[in-house]
């Protein structure tokens, strides 16, 4: 096994953590610092400080990370109507670079030579971190436990925990519980009875929405500022990125917008269901589209939907800081120059539903569509060569077919 001298480990101070912790201390026997993200989880983070502690280490991060997630992250993933799968707002996967540039940066401070991580050897998480570190930092190891330790079973993992005096909540001694990713994107929710896609998730699954059938039977009505391609006000409030990101999730949670139900098809190979909860991404996906609508050319904005899929492919593949994505981000953010503006959208019983849009650079000419006498001069009779002249090959495809 190759020395290592010190390691940042990815830390929550949950179970699977803080087992790794124990088994990085005894298999290389040098010093480990933790690094634990505020992504806006929910939850509260200073227990994994005293669970850190209890394990003898001595340098210990906690960084709140929100800010810098939701603009830094977020916002640029949004500028591109980015959806997986046609379906999925990228909330985990967008987390995992942010994450990963930290631990690199924390390694080059304190001079480690190693990061480590809790993802498994099924999922996408592990590739994303580690192509990350390789953007990052490829003189930096990258240690995975799950696919180095004979650990092959929750029993064995359970064992282990009492075997070396990890505390074990009650709530986690008995049968796999889901597994749960929370950031202030999303809440994603895997495992146990959502591993058959043929049976409906239970109701309990849902966090952070309510029923749609249960949603208010009054619909709420609020406007979202644009500047540049990124949101920047609430009903004329003026709002931090995270802070706008916490209101419209509070917003969109009340009345059951943003749930998903999917089984998509991960990088490594294969299919996985998840329930995906993002209310406020789903209602700045629909803002963002309804700005775009009066605010970016034909062209331009066919051109972003073209390259769209593939730039949420390598955010879910975790190419992010690769050079690619950093070409079509540049002409994303091009194409946002004159984004700006405000829309409104309607929210009831799970839609979240664009009713106006306006904007000081609009494109959109009510003088020259309409159907009424215009001042603007539009001779119809020049729609006749624009049809002919496109209708030119279609003859002649028709001509050789015999129709």
């Amino acid at each position: 096994m190759t020395k290592i001298e010190k390691i940042v480990l990815s830390y929550s101070g949950g179970l699977d953590t803080s087992i790794i912790l124990k088994w990085l201390q005894e298999t290389y026997g040098c010093e480990v610092v933790t690094f634990t993200a505020d992504l806006g989880q929910g939850e509260e983070l200073e227990p994994a400080r005293a669970k850190a502690e209890m394990s003898g280490v001595k340098d210990i991060r906690i960084v709140d990370l929100r800010e810098e997630f939701v603009r830094d992250f977020v916002f640029p993933m949004l500028r591109a109507n980015a959806l997986y799968e046609g379906q999925y707002l990228l909330g985990t996967s967008i987390a995992r670079p942010l994450i990963a540039r930290h631990l690199v940066g924390i390694a080059q401070e304190v001079g480690a030579d190693a990061v480590a991580h809790g993802a498994t050897g099924k999922g996408n998480d592990q590739i994303r971190f580690e192509l990350a570190v390789n953007a990052l930092d490829p003189s930096i190891k990258v240690i995975a436990p799950w696919r180095q330790w004979n650990i092959r079973s929750r029993l064995q993992l359970l064992e282990y925990a009492e075997k070396h005096r990890i505390p074990v909540p009650s709530d986690k001694r008995g049968e796999a519980p889901f597994s749960i990713d929370a950031n202030l994107l999303h809440t994603s929710t895997e495992g146990k009875s959502l591993e058959n896609p043929a049976e409906v998730a239970p109701d309990h699954v849902y966090q952070r929405t309510v029923d749609p059938v249960d949603a208010p039977d009054t619909p709420e009505i609020i406007t979202v500022g644009f500047e540049r391609g990124d949101p920047v006000s609430v009903n004329g409030k003026a709002m931090t990125p995270a802070a706008l990101l916490t209101e419209l999730n509070g917003l969109g949670g009340r009345h059951g917008v943003g749930r998903l139900d999917l089984v998509e098809n991960r990088f490594i190979g294969m299919k996985s269901r998840g329930i995906y909860e993002t209310p406020g991404g789903t209602i700045l996906l629909a803002a963002h589209r309804g700005i775009e609508s009066i605010t970016l050319d034909r062209a331009a904005a066919h051109l972003k939907d073209e390259i769209m899929p593939r730039y949420a492919e390598l955010i879910y593949n975790g190419f992010w800081f690769a050079p690619e994505r950093e070409m079509l981000q540049a002409l994303i953010d091009h194409s946002q120059a004159f984004v700006s503006g405000e829309v409104t959208l309607r929210f009831y019983k799970g839609s979240a539903s664009v009713i106006s849009r306006a904007s000081p650079c609009s494109l959109y000419s009510a003088d020259l569509v309409t159907f009424e006498e215009s001042t603007i001069a539009f001779d119809h009779h020049d729609a006749e060569g624009f049809i002919r002249l496109n209708g030119l090959r279609l003859r002649s495809w028709a001509a050789r077919n015999g129709r």
